[in-house]
């Protein structure tokens, strides 16, 4: 058995507020017995007034039900419960005509008439609020409080109550209906607005997501668009010369193989990843990303004249975060920051809205303990650290100041003519290593 601590941390924002809306109305029961009920029996020594409170707990277990069921139909779960409205709408009157009867012909005396009086209100009132929860439109739940005031004043003066006292009971039980009418409408649109917002947050994660697909695209069309055009045509001059019997056709070939296996390894160094990256480009698309999934993004520094090892190192932390951001939490507000600090340059990465984690119990299941890992630090800030201890580099992650995270990445920067020495052949080392392999 998990722990009510553990289980409602692991329940969603909108799974929430829907717990609480729906203990909310299963608590109006409790209210309408202990406000109605025991004064009633505390005010009347006639034994008449027990059966009233035995009949007010029944309706209030009937409202409680009601109330359930319209819950269910307002998310799509059940059927709209009309035999139950009904029966309440029908319970009700009864009830309220039967209040109005025994103060007006009973037994007792004022304290005693005091009573059926407020189990008249109480009744009518409970009744058309949690009916409004089944219906739909503000006219239908105009027309079931306006209903329930008018008929009770009716049955009043049918029964021989006085006017006066009809029209006190009667703006009472508008008053207390109507309020409750309204509790109950604002609540289902409340609970219907947090849905709504989570799926509109879920779409546009699905859009970030994406729109990252069509950047990977985009990027895989760069590598391999170029060089299968440039396969293409050579293998169709070889073709050419090897129908001509022309020597060259070996040498066109021996290009194609070339231009083949450097395709090839530019296309898994795409997929997997550990393509060398411009830092710019990373912050901008993590920009993009967490911008179209509604979080409030701002980026500050510059990536220019870092050397391409830290430029990379730091690429893959501003990606892990970005994920980290879009997958853990609730995240509204990001801030990613890039600033020198002598010989050193910092990537700050910090956003709200995270997950606090919670003390995973001995006996949880693997999915929960695997949650609670990754809520901790996960194993993406561990590859990270890898990577940045290839360039000297260190990590700091965690929460800080309640609900913030706060990735903080620290390289050393290599002095400048290392740098540049390091840079300058970047550029046409692959091919001529590429190029010795094929040629011997």
């Amino acid at each position: 058995m998990r722990r009510p601590s553990v289980w409602w941390r692991g329940q969603s924002t909108p799974a929430k507020v829907e717990t609480y809306t729906r203990w909310s109305f299963h608590f109006f029961g409790v209210v309408e017995i202990a406000a109605i009920g025991l004064p009633m029996v505390g005010r009347a020594e006639a034994t008449y007034t027990v059966w009233l409170f035995l009949l007010l707990c029944g309706h209030a277990v009937l409202c409680t039900v009601v109330a359930s069921r319209s819950l269910d139909w307002t998310r799509g779960l059940r059927p709209q419960p009309v035999r139950l409205l009904v029966l309440l709408g029908v319970v009700s009157a009864l009830l309220a005509t039967a209040a109005i009867a025994l103060m007006e012909h009973g037994p007792g005396g004022k304290d005693a008439a005091s009573a059926p009086a407020s189990l008249f209100v109480g009744v009518l009132a409970f009744g058309a609020g949690t009916m409004a929860l089944g219906v739909r439109g503000r006219r239908r739940v105009l027309a079931i409080v306006a209903g329930f005031t008018v008929g009770g004043a009716v049955v009043a003066l049918a029964l021989g109550v006085a006017v006066p006292a009809v029209v006190g009971t009667s703006f009472a039980v508008l008053l207390t209906a109507g309020f409750l009418a309204f509790t109950c409408l604002f609540s289902v649109w409340l609970l219907d607005a947090v849905y709504e917002l989570d799926a509109a947050r879920e779409t546009r994660t699905r859009l970030a997501v994406a729109e990252e697909r069509l950047r990977f695209g985009r990027d895989l069309h760069d590598v391999m668009g170029r060089n299968l055009a440039v396969i293409a045509l050579k293998s169709e001059l070889a073709v050419q010369l090897a129908r001509r019997e022309r020597p060259e056709a070996v040498d066109q070939m021996i290009e194609v193989q070339r231009i083949a296996r450097e395709s090839q390894r530019e296309v898994r160094e795409v997929v997997r990843g550990y393509r060398e990256a411009d830092l710019g480009a990373e912050l901008s698309g993590a920009q993009g990303v967490l911008t179209a999934a509604g979080v409030v993004c701002t980026v500050t520094g510059s990536a220019v004249g870092l050397p391409p090892a830290v430029q990379s190192a730091l690429g893959w932390v501003v990606r892990e975060a970005t994920t980290n951001v879009l997958r853990h939490g609730d995240a509204r507000r990001c801030r990613v920051s890039l600033e020198p600090a002598g010989d050193h340059v910092v990537l700050t990465v910090e956003n709200d809205g995270v997950e606090q984690p919670a003390e995973v119990p001995a006996g949880a299941s693997p999915p929960e303990r695997e949650r609670g890992r990754e809520l901790a630090g996960g194993s993406g800030l561990a590859g990270l650290r890898e990577r940045l201890a290839a360039v000297a580099g260190t990590l700091e992650a965690g929460p800080v100041d309640g609900d913030l995270f706060r990735v903080v990445a620290d390289v050393p920067l290599p002095p400048a003519s290392s740098s540049s020495s390091s840079s300058a052949p970047s550029s046409s080392s692959v091919p001529r290593s590429v190029s010795e392999e094929v040629t011997p």
